[in-house]
């Protein structure tokens, strides 16, 4: 078969051959005329193709010496004769390596040259996925029985393990350079037999998961098999990597999302066993509801939401899977009817989208026509898909924005030039996007249209005198002087900035829309200069205009923040990104409960490709910022008072803190094993985070830093478990430190997005002179022999916020311990006072008529140090003193002992309550922390208690 080439990409061919012939300068002479010009076509259109050429000649010529046919080839024996003599798990690896190199070249060569059907290639890509994980797992499962035994039950019966195949591969649905998400499962806990030490099922199915794991995706000379993403598990990156079938049922019907529901309708068990049946029906219920379901249409449009903000975000164009009417929108159509219809119509309940199809016609969820339309489009993205990822083998789906990967895309199409290809990719996506609108589409915006007045002003080119005399026609109450002076120097300063066509469009429609939101605002002037500096950051990406003129909603929220913080403000001009927290006004006013954060950040990590670390940690960066914003705009809208805004803060925070430790440990783990004690999982991990200052204390700002210190548990000659061939164990000491070291890389690295938060590592013993992580015992040693007054001062706010039971408990004994001591109170007084006054002279900023909230005389440093003087002073014998971390909580405590009167109690209570709501409302008008003398009632009454209770 001779394909059409232009001028391009016959000269492309030239240079193919000839790189090829200049290192395999005979290979091809066993080929036949017809057979080297199919290799020269094939070179030509696929890069990978001649990469493999070149790096396995004789795997690949081999391929064009037969013709190509339609059918699906057998894998399974062929992998079985190639694993027959292999003897280790580096040979292992080889032949898995090189027989897919080999299948994937053939899967190449017949979808680019010989355009076999769409089913065919998607078949083989499955079936060749489907029977590399088998090998692997049927090679390494006898490998490891005779290293640690067979797994039994209880009853003496074998284990196995089990493999869920998720997204595309469960459906049979696998692209050319798909990565592939797996599930590991096993029946029931037991041990294992026949060897000379047992060990549990849970050690044997992680040790064999993680080979198996590493015979895919580890990188060899030979290249690697598949990407492997787990993440889509129970509980995610933080969960064991293997989990028993009433582990996984428990799971699903305790804690399953609305997103794991999804996942799960692809979910296929690889191979058979006699366990499938049993899994299957055990995990259906989760899946598929007995009643009609449509709570799972809001779920679906948001997560479509969140990809089109991902769309944004990233500035993705041309992208035929996650764009309007692209791949995604078509599996949300298939699947959603799935979800609601599913659990009462059984023949929805299939894996495969070309199979469910039809049967949505046949049960009446949609037409024929809209069938048509749905499926013609499916099989042309998918074909484009395979091609331009079998050009290089990346997982892409952009169109290429280069000639020559243009022109191959064309030969393969059969088509004459790009404009004809996007004409026919136009026409599907739209007729995609109008079946989605019309099915589950988003409502549309309302705008009013805006006055014609705004209109014309926003496109004069009058004098300053003429454009004011212009806005006060109006008879508006705003300043026009002022709101002209605004605009006019915005519109200068964008006519000095390169926006284009389209951009300039919309903002000229935009404009004119604002002026016309603004007119009955109070303090007009001041919200407009707010709203423009926000646009002054976007002017260039058109995207965020066009966001805020076609979502009424979104631009409201925009002026009602604006209008009510500086710092709300500032921040969204900082992060534009944020933006698109503004289109759901319902979600952005109601914060998470303050459990869900973590489900949140977990739910939005998946959706990242495990190796890409830097789009990880923009996504924790834009997580905290988007959440923080929804915080701010519940403050602004008086959803949540100052106490419970720390309450969230602090939540968010620890949720980060969590998720960072577990990226941070998956990267440290995959280059020196784990800990040997952190093997089972059930222990969790043997690492503890101690939080001190307004952390600890539940008090969180918005530009709050983070006084942490870090702990570990290890055992004194505790290794790794190595990589999986057993290489690179290292004490676990060392693992501990490298491990902390990456979670500082991964919070005070500056991204795009700033860093996540500034870690304050002061607190830790020997200070910043002292390592980085200490054992809790050396921490427990010196709390007891060195430390300070003030560093013990500083442990009554403080808490453990991340860490296994073991740590948790002995971290409360010690803190504990160390409160109580018995203490001199003259000498604890002279202490306290002494650090105080030194903190006031250096840090005080009151004048004659400004008191600082923070640092005054009577002020909320003063009113924490009374807190903390009672607890060291009366912990030893009121343990009860031990049991809060907070402020407010100490107070309470303190009154119930009878240790302060209950004026005393109330008075700094509602003074500390008063001076921090005085500082959330500084943060939030970008304003220093001071207020008028005159306007402060109660500053002297701390004073009077501080002089009674620590000098007199």
């Amino acid at each position: 078969m001779t394909l059409s080439f232009s001028a391009l990409l016959m000269q492309q061919q030239t240079t193919s051959w000839q790189h090829f012939v200049e290192q395999h300068s005979n290979v091809c002479d066993e080929l036949s005329t017809e057979q080297l010009s199919v290799f020269k076509q094939a070179i030509t259109l696929s890069d990978y193709i001649l990469a493999s050429a070149l790096q396995a000649p004789e795997l690949v010529i081999e391929l064009f010496k037969s013709a190509s046919k339609e059918i699906l080839p057998d894998y399974k024996k062929l992998l079985l004769e190639q694993l027959a003599d292999c003897i280790d798990e580096v040979q292992l690896h080889r032949i898995l390596r090189r027989f897919r190199l080999q299948q994937m070249v053939k899967i190449a060569i017949d979808d680019l040259v010989f355009n076999i059907s769409l089913d065919t290639s998607l078949a083989r890509l499955s079936s060749l996925a489907d029977e590399l994980i088998l090998a692997s797992l049927a090679w390494l499962s006898d490998f490891c029985q005779k290293k640690w035994g067979k797994p039994t039950n209880e009853q003496g019966e074998q284990q196995i393990l089990l493999v869920y195949g998720m997204g595309k591969l469960g459906g049979k649905e696998l692209n050319f350079s798909s990565d592939i998400d797996l599930i590991f499962t096993y029946p029931e806990c037991g041990v294992t037999q026949g060897c000379r030490r047992s060990i549990d099922n849970q050690q044997f199915f992680t040790r064999l998961a993680q080979k198996l794991i590493a015979s895919l995706h580890q990188v060899t000379c030979d290249g690697f098999v598949y990407r492997v993403d787990m993440r889509l598990r129970p509980f995610g990156d933080s969960g064991p990597l293997v989990l028993t079938f009433n582990a996984m049922e428990d799971y699903y019907q305790e804690q399953g999302r609305d997103w794991e529901r999804y996942a799960m309708l692809k979910a296929r068990l690889i191979g058979q066993s006699k366990y499938h049946q049993q899994l299957s029906s055990m995990l259906r219920p989760f899946v598929y509801r007995r009643y009609i379901d449509f709570s799972v249409i809001d779920s679906l449009r948001r997560m479509k939401m969140m990809i089109a903000q991902e769309v944004r975000r990233k500035q993705l164009i041309n992208n035929i899977k996650l764009g309007a009417g692209g791949i995604r929108e078509i599996e949300f159509i298939v699947q959603v009817f799935q979800l609601i219809r599913g659990g009462r119509v059984k023949e929805l309940q299939q894996r495969s989208l070309l199979t469910v199809l039809p049967k949505l016609v046949q049960s009446g969820e949609i037409n024929a026509s809209s069938k048509q339309v749905l499926e013609q489009a499916y099989r042309f993205l998918r074909r484009v898909e395979n091609i331009i990822q079998a050009i290089a083998d990346k997982q892409t789906q952009t169109l290429p924005d280069n000639e020559l990967d243009q022109q191959r895309l064309l030969a393969v199409l059969r088509l004459a030039n790009w404009a004809d290809f996007l004409r026919i990719l136009a026409k599907h996506m739209e007729g995609v996007h109008q079946e989605f609108e019309q099915l589950i589409g988003f409502d549309s915006p309302n705008h009013q249209a805006p006055d014609e007045h705004w209109v014309t002003l926003w496109h004069s080119r009058w004098s300053d005198e003429e454009s004011i005399a212009w806005l006060e026609q109006e008879g508006l109450e705003w300043q026009s002087d002022k709101i002209w002076q605004v605009l006019h120097h915005f519109r200068e300063d964008i006519g000095k900035r390169s926006l284009g066509t389209r951009g300039r469009q919309v903002l000229d429609k935009l404009i004119p829309l604002l002026l016309c939101r603004l007119q009955k605002k109070n303090e007009a002037e001041q919200v407009l200069a707010r709203v423009l500096q926000v646009f002054s950051k976007i002017v260039t990406r058109t995207a965020y205009l066009e966001l805020l003129f076609e979502n009424d909603g979104a631009l409201k929220q925009l002026i009602h923040l604006c209008q009510a913080s500086s710092w709300v403000t500032d921040y969204i001009a900082k992060y534009p990104i944020l933006l698109d927290e503004l289109i759901d006004p319902e979600l952005l006013h109601n914060p998470p409960q303050l459990g869900a954060y973590a489900v949140e950040l977990r739910e939005r990590m998946l959706r990242i490709p495990e190796e890409d670390l830097e789009a990880q940690m923009e996504s924790l960066r834009q997580f905290k910022q988007s959440q923080q914003l929804r915080i701010a705009a519940a403050e602004i809208a008086d959803v949540l008072p100052v106490a419970q805004i720390s309450e969230h803060l602090t939540a968010l925070a620890e949720a980060i803190i969590a998720e960072v430790i577990n990226l941070a440990w998956q990267q440290i783990s995959e280059r020196f094993g784990e800990p040997t004690t952190c093997l089972d999982g059930a222990k969790g991990k043997g690492f503890g985070v101690i939080a001190y200052g307004k952390t600890g204390g539940v008090e969180l700002g918005y530009s709050s830093d983070l006084d942490l210190v870090f702990v570990h548990h290890s055992n004194p000659d505790e290794v790794t478990s190595g990589r999986a061939d057993g290489s690179k164990s290292v004490p676990a000491s060392q693992f501990y430190m490298k491990l902390a070291q990456r979670i500082m890389h991964l919070f005070n690295t500056r991204m795009n997005s700033g860093i996540l938060y500034e870690l304050d590592m002061r607190l830790r013993p020997s200070g910043n002179s002292g390592v980085l992580v200490v054992h809790l015992t050396t921490f427990a040693q010196y709390q007891d022999e060195d430390a300070w007054t003030w560093e013990h001062q500083a442990l009554v706010r403080a808490r453990m916020i991340f860490g296994n039971d073991d740590l948790q408990q002995q971290f409360i004994a010690i803190r504990q311990d160390v409160l109580s001591k018995p203490r001199a109170f003259t000498e604890l007084k002279n202490d306290i006072t002494n650090m105080r006054e030194k903190m006031r002279s250096h840090l005080d900023k009151s004048t004659d008529v400004q008191f600082d909230i923070k640092q005054g005389r009577g002020g909320l440093v003063d009113i924490e140090f009374i807190a903390q003087f009672f607890v060291l002073a009366y912990a030893k014998q009121y343990r009860e003193l031990m049991l809060v971390s907070d402020n407010l909580g100490i107070f309470k405590i303190l009154l119930t002992l009878g240790l302060l009167a209950k004026t005393e109690q109330q008075q700094l209570s509602n003074m500390y309550q008063k001076l921090r709501a005085l500082g959330h409302q500084a943060t939030m008008q970008n304003a220093e922390p001071l207020v008028p003398r005159e306007n402060l009632v109660g500053q002297g009454a701390m004073v009077d208690i501080w002089q009674k209770r620590l000098i007199d």
